[in-house]
């Protein structure tokens, strides 16, 4: 009897992570169906469909459909590990002020160096990203520890700074509708050949999840790790790595997509635990699940016509947040 529980609890949670690679994927072939051109599935199953149709899914839907379940899955990973690294659940690329300062990068990229591959303002960005998020390092460490809720705002103002200077440069040089398109994340004009960038963002997240027991240990603290013979600034240095390229390959590719990663998180760990290895997976599906889901929203609100993607994850992102924020605070409080 005992060895027949211990085998049911053992498979419920794959079990569980089977319905909601289900529940993704019929979110991915909805996503693939919605449209203003029309495109029968019974169709294409049988082979019938057009050569149009055929050709609009291999240049429009499917990279459309792919690019949201790698940028929501990276981004959910990212902010996964942003928050245990931090130690702080309010934290994520887009209240840190990395977000901005990969924008800020690919400005600068626009005005100095507007012929560099797509790969390269990739790498430019990471790299404006990152020094952003080390700044802000060193700015936490200056205030004195107390609510967890001082890092984020922090965090948001630090960004607003990084946000004016660039739009004071991008306004300057006639660049505000391509700076419009990195702040607020649209999926629309994702075709191939203009999303394989993500892939490099999951990549990386892979990778997360092989390193997933010394981020781990990191989240415990710095003596904590030390103890364990374990390098901190290392492991610390290798996560804001991952974190500031996925945010970079995101925004390249389609812009900024608000309270994603912060959402996916907090609910996750809510659930399942602070066990990275454990909540990895559950992260990935439910960032994937979550931006399709607000994609298809966007594109059947006002059909024909489409809501950006970032516009309605940030309706329901905010609303989520504030729920967190008041839930803790009656909490503690």
């Amino acid at each position: 009897m005992q060895a027949a529980a211990s085998m049911s609890v053992r498979f419920r949670p794959v079990a569980g992570l089977v319905l909601a690679v289900g529940c993704v994927a019929v979110l991915a072939v909805i996503s693939l169906l919605i449209g203003v051109a029309d495109m029968p599935l019974g169709d294409l199953i049988s082979g019938d469909g057009s050569a149009q149709a055929i050709q609009l899914l291999l240049v429009s839907r499917i990279p459309r459909t792919l690019a949201l379940v790698l940028s929501g899955m990276s981004m959910g990973v990212a902010a996964l590990i942003m928050q245990m690294l931090f130690r702080n659940r309010f934290v994520e690329p887009t209240t840190t002020g990395m977000v901005e300062a990969a924008s800020l990068g690919l400005l600068v990229v626009a005005l100095l160096a507007p012929g560099l591959p797509i790969f390269s303002k990739m790498v430019v960005a990471s790299g404006f990203a990152l020094a952003a998020t080390f700044m802000f390092l060193r700015l936490v460490s200056k205030i004195p520890a107390g609510s967890s809720l001082i890092v984020p705002l922090l965090g948001l103002m630090f960004g607003g700074v990084i946000n004016a200077v660039t739009t004071f440069f991008a306004y300057r040089y006639d660049l505000i509708q391509s700076l419009a398109t990195w702040i607020n994340g649209d999926f629309s004009g994702v075709l191939r050949g203009r999303y394989e960038l993500l892939w490099v963002a999951g990549g990386l997240a892979v990778l997360s999840y092989l390193a997933a027991d010394r981020f781990t240990v990191a989240g415990l603290g710095q003596s904590f790790t030390r103890n364990l013979g374990l390098n901190y600034g290392r492991i610390l240095a290798f996560g804001l790595v991952i974190v500031s390229m996925v945010s970079a390959s995101a925004v390249v590719t389609a812009g900024t997509v608000p309270f994603l990663g912060l959402i996916v998180a907090n609910v996750v760990s809510l659930t399942v635990g602070d066990n990275l290895r454990r909540a990895l997976p559950w992260v990935a599906l439910s960032g994937a699940g979550f931006l399709l889901a607000c994609d298809i929203v966007g594109r059947v609100l006002r059909f024909p016509y489409e809501i950006p993607v970032g516009t309605v994850a940030g309706v329901f992102g905010s609303g989520i947040f504030l729920y967190l924020l008041l839930r803790r605070r009656a909490r503690f409080g």
